[in-house]
Formats: C-alpha cells, structure tokens, sequence
C-alpha cells in the first residue's frame, strides 16, 4: 500500500486547545514549554532541558538510512499561546503504515485529568484515519509512569536496547507498537524485522 501521507494536522476536542505546526520559529515557545516541564527530562535524561533541547527537536530526524515520508512536531496550544502538549510523530518510517511517536509530552499540571489519554486517542485516529496501521514508539525503562501510560493504550512490548546514551543517563529502550488496523505482532515483526526481540 503507498503511502498516504495527512494533508492537515490533527485535531482536538480538547476544550481551550488548538493544534498547530511547530517550526523554526517556535523553538522559543517550545523550549519555555521544555523548561516548564522538566518532570519528563528528569526521568528520561537525568538532568532537565539543555538550552538548545528545542531547536534540536524541530531539526530532529530519523537516522540515515530510515526511510520516512514525513515528521511532523504538533503543538497543542492554549488560547493564550502556551504550549500545553507536544507530539513528535514520524509517518511510514521503515515501511508504509508503520508511524512512529518520537516525543509525546503533556504539561504537569494537566497530569491527572485525562487531557493525555483524549489527546493520544485523537493522534492514534488521526494517523489510522491516514493510513497508518501501526504506532510505534520507545519507552524508557525504569520511567514507570509512561511505562503504565502506554501499557494502559494497549502498546505491546517487543525489543529491548540497553546502552542509549540520553543526556546525563544512559537508558534502556523498550520499543512498543499498537495495532490501529486489527494486525497481530507477528504481521508487524514480519514488516520491521529490526524491532523483533531477537534481533542484532
């Protein structure tokens, strides 16, 4: 199946927020996001956002080597334009229907209310509604709270890789995929071989 990359970003229902693109532009509104969140920085790097942290993300690709259609950085933005959410997601990346969330962040003090839960649930059909059949994203292990949230989202564990250098740690990544389409994993790991858990 070819690709069929979104013409639009997602939308929202989310009451006072709006979605939008987030370029060059925004790296002083992302990074005033960054710095005002630094719970997941902690916990995935050890230390908070360095002061490029938001310029890196909206240049942020892919490796070499890893075809993808498209990124795109979201930004879910109050009426009075702060950030309250960020979403990093890469479309067709290894194969056509696998889309991946490299970053998904929602503000602490919305933590609780189930603005993440709407928020990834609304992303999840944007990308379904696309043509995507897979989201794949890497947790962190030992983060215990994205490890109950994506568990809890039906993401199913499949590889592990230690020795990932992120900021002051070094973490081990479990990769995790969600059927959007009824696939099984085994349908997935027979498309992305790289991601089964016996794999180099």
């Amino acid at each position: 199946m070819p690709p069929r990359p979104p013409v639009s970003l997602p939308s929202t229902a989310v009451a006072g927020l709006a979605t939008r693109e987030l370029g060059v532009a925004d790296a002083p509104l992302l990074q005033r996001f960054f710095d005002e969140n630094a719970a997941y920085f902690m916990a995935v790097q050890g230390e908070p956002a360095g002061p490029s942290e938001a310029r890196d993300e909206i240049a942020s690709l892919p490796p070499a080597g890893w075809p993808f259609t498209r990124k795109w950085l979201v930004g879910y933005v109050e009426a009075g334009g702060r950030l309250a959410a960020v979403a990093h997601v890469v479309t067709d990346l290894f194969v056509p229907g696998v889309w991946h969330i490299g970053l998904f962040i929602v503000a602490s003090s919305r933590h609780g209310s189930g603005d993440a839960q709407a928020l990834i649930g609304e992303l999840e059909a944007w990308a379904r509604d696309s043509g995507a059949e897979w989201m794949r994203l890497g947790v962190v292990e030992g983060n215990l709270r994205a490890e109950r949230f994506w568990a809890a989202r039906a993401y199913l564990p499949l590889r592990t890789r230690g020795g990932v250098v992120m900021g002051a740690r070094t973490n081990v990544i479990r990769t995790m995929v969600k059927p959007l389409a009824g696939g099984e994993p085994a349908s997935y790991l027979g498309l992305v071989e790289r991601d089964r858990p016996d794999a180099a």
